[in-house]
């Protein structure tokens, strides 16, 4: 499902379910010491699925750990993504030759919890999309794609991207961030000004995705 929203040299992998008594890989049981038991079951199948994937690209199996916003932290000479929510694991890796970013969410396709539409939808996107959505739970496909959006933003700037700093439109199954604020970039390419990404509405899901070029 998410490898149709990216391009050909990113490699994914998903799955819908988690294994009960699969244990953390070596090294990243720090990294969910103390969870309950949900957050260590995505966290372990998704870091599987990072794995996984960079297997595809040739790179051995490594802990995954996490970095100050949470971003994973890959090996060297590698870009990715992970998402979960309810029913869903995925995660995308290609070298940072192919692509300098990627970022995937999977949000569940139901309407945002009572007040926080009103902490992601700017008045300018709600105009917009109010009368023409592209789905029923436009807010949460907003949501998704501006999760996307900061997790290329992220490693790309080492700055935070707050909801109200990128401004959606849709178009069929794409969607374009205007970026608000300085998007100078600290690998020193191209200033993000704008992104562009695609989405999905499959078996309960909303999935989005947005990848950089090299």
């Amino acid at each position: 499902m998410i490898s149709s929203l990216l391009p050909a040299v990113a490699v994914s992998c998903e799955v819908f379910t988690d294994d009960p008594d699969e244990a953390p890989f070596p090294g990243e049981e720090s990294a969910i010491a103390g969870a309950v038991e949900g957050r260590r079951r995505e966290f372990i199948t998704a870091r599987r699925c990072a794995r996984q994937a960079l297997a595809s690209l040739g790179v051995p199996a490594v802990p995954i750990l996490s970095g100050p916003r949470r971003e994973p932290l890959w090996p060297a000479g590698v870009v990715g993504s992970i998402t979960h929510c309810a029913g869903y694991r995925a995660a995308v890796v290609a070298r940072r030759a192919d692509l300098a970013g990627l970022g995937i969410d999977a949000e569940p396709d139901l309407p945002l919890p009572d007040g926080v539409a009103s902490l992601v939808v700017l008045p300018g996107e709600r105009a917009r999309l109010a009368a023409d959505a592209p789905c029923e739970h436009w807010e949460r496909l907003v949501f998704s794609a501006k999760e996307s959006v900061f997790k290329v933003w992220y490693p790309l700037t080492g700055r935070w991207l707050g909801f109200e700093d990128a401004s959606l439109t849709f178009d069929a199954d794409y969607f374009r961030a205007e970026i608000l604020v300085d998007g100078t970039r600290i690998d020193g390419g191209p200033a993000l000004t704008e992104l562009r990404g695609r989405y999905l509405l499959s078996t309960g899901l909303i999935v989005t995705a947005v990848a950089v070029a090299a």
